[in-house]
């Protein structure tokens, strides 16, 4: 028997696999698809302080922060090749308000943060010329943020994964499930494309499909997909050397609204190309690239680095995160159906808090206190239980 069987093979699978491995369980992760090849390939790999307010996600994305260069470090002295893959950039964000009002809502956003511990500090304009000389002087104000760092994504995931099957994990991709095998209203395994599946312990690390995965097991969760395009340039000499976005970004990652959002988040990358995002809109799975959504992150991109007008667009690429109402991932137990967990709804953030994550569960799973509060987590909340029934009326 299987004692962990982790269903999604994207970074929160892969960091859950990680963990529970190396604490001596016995894990098998079951994938549909390839490794890493949905939501957690379609990213940007972002680690992120700066755009979380205070409170539960802000806490865990503190701790996963931290995190990462203890595991990367454990992960590099038994595969260093693998290391080496995730092409972690310590590189610190930059966020700057283009307005009066952006840059007072700014300042106090930036306040509040440091109250819970954050490290920012406002850039005046010559320290922010230094930093960031191609950026747009037209600038109200602007924060740094030392502690925001990227990984290359897929890379960052396959590297836990590695990590993960060195310890013993068996990975199984092109293992779909379709149903639950139960025993006395007790989950048991999944029944799969690849025949039954067993375990003590079921996740469901589904990402934007962790809602289907739910309904199939007869318990289902309020998580839908939400789409965001990244547009990638050409590759350039050094040109951006921060994550840099419009502090509108924290408004568009936080709204409810399932129409187009979008803001100007503008990053390197170890190869040259630069990194053009963000949007996000809920129109189910559709995977279409939508020529709207593409203009709108050209356009205020430009605002931000006007060099870019004479930049190439080398491709454009979309991809589907899962989200909750509530903009909290859903992590831990489901009370209606024991031997189900779930670790999903992370939405843009899963890289960022993906190791935070595996260690609430481990911790929970050890039935030992963890390092933060996993309430917020819960999956027994309105916006996760409520806002499915509401849903399926």
């Amino acid at each position: 028997m299987t004692d962990v069987l982790i269903v999604g093979a994207g970074v929160i699978g892969c960091a859950l696999a990680e963990r529970l491995s190396r604490s001596g369980a016995s894990v098998l992760v079951c994938e549909q698809g390839a490794v890493a090849s949905a939501t957690t390939a379609h990213g940007e790999g972002n680690i992120l302080i700066s755009d979380k307010g205070p409170g539960p996600e802000l806490a865990l994305a503190q701790w996963s922060r931290r995190l990462w260069p203890e595991v990367l470090g454990r992960i590099g002295e038994r595969l260093p090749g693998d290391a080496a893959a995730v092409e972690w950039e310590a590189k610190g964000g930059i966020v700057v308000a283009t307005t009066g009002a952006g840059a007072d809502a700014l300042r106090t956003f930036a306040a509040d943060q440091r109250r819970a511990g954050v490290r920012c500090e406002e850039l005046d304009a010559d320290r922010l010329a230094v930093a960031e000389p191609a950026l747009t002087r037209d600038v109200h104000a602007a924060m740094y943020y030392p502690d925001d760092a990227q990984v290359q994504p897929a890379g960052a995931a396959t590297a836990l994964l590695a990590a993960a099957v060195s310890a013993g994990a068996v990975v199984e991709t092109g293992c779909g499930v379709l149903g639950p095998i139960l025993r006395d209203d007790r989950l048991l395994g999944v029944r799969t494309t690849r025949g039954p599946r067993y375990g003590d312990v079921v996740i469901n690390a589904a990402g934007p499909w962790s809602g289907a995965v739910a309904r199939m097991l007869g318990v289902p969760i309020a998580i839908r997909p939400r789409r965001g395009d990244v547009l990638i340039t050409a590759p350039l000499p050094p040109t951006v050397f921060h994550k840099v976005y419009d502090a509108d970004y924290v408004g568009a990652v936080g709204s409810s609204d399932g129409g187009l959002q979008s803001s100007a988040v503008v990053e390197s990358t170890r190869g040259g190309p630069l990194l053009l995002g963000s949007s996000r809109r809920q129109c189910g799975f559709d995977d279409r690239l939508r020529p709207d959504s593409l203009a709108a992150i050209a356009r205020k991109a430009l605002r931000l680095f006007p060099i870019l007008a004479e930049v190439a667009i080398m491709r454009a690429y979309g991809g589907f995160r899962p989200y909750v109402d509530d903009h909290l991932p859903v992590i831990g137990p489901d009370p209606r159906l024991p031997g189900l967990w779930h670790a999903t709804g992370h939405e843009g953030a899963g890289i960022g808090l993906s190791l935070g994550t595996a260690e609430l569960v481990a911790d929970a799973l050890a039935d030992r206190p963890a390092e933060i509060d996993p309430a917020a987590f819960r999956v027994d909340r309105p916006a996760v239980l409520g806002a499915m029934e509401r849903i399926t009326r």
